[in-house]
């Protein structure tokens, strides 16, 4: 069984948090130097100055749109009604070729 670790933070993370928990201890303050000033111009979750961290669930949806989790799900979705009376008919239709 996999423990999420987003999970074991709080609500509002500390960029601190955020970074031991996605990159691990060892790269946390290159991740927060230079990775969060990119990932921001892309959507990733500001600071929120009233609990002054970021909304976990909306770091973890921004993961789940960068990996294209959520994309894969909507990808999934179905295309249509299926039409089962297809496989039904006796007749055989007659292409090209078959003689």
């Amino acid at each position: 069984m996999t423990i999420d670790p987003l999970s074991q933070l709080p609500l509002f993370a500390t960029d601190q948090q955020l970074a031991v928990v996605i990159v691990g201890k060892d790269r946390a303050s290159m991740w927060m130097k230079a990775v969060i000033p990119q990932l921001e111009r892309k959507g990733f979750p500001r600071i929120d100055p009233l609990h002054d961290g970021r909304p976990v669930p909306l770091v973890r949806k921004f993961y789940d749109g960068y990996f294209g989790i959520t994309a894969g799900l909507a990808a999934a979705a179905p295309d249509g009604k299926e039409d089962w009376s297809v496989w039904n008919s006796r007749r055989r239709v007659r292409r090209s070729g078959d003689e």
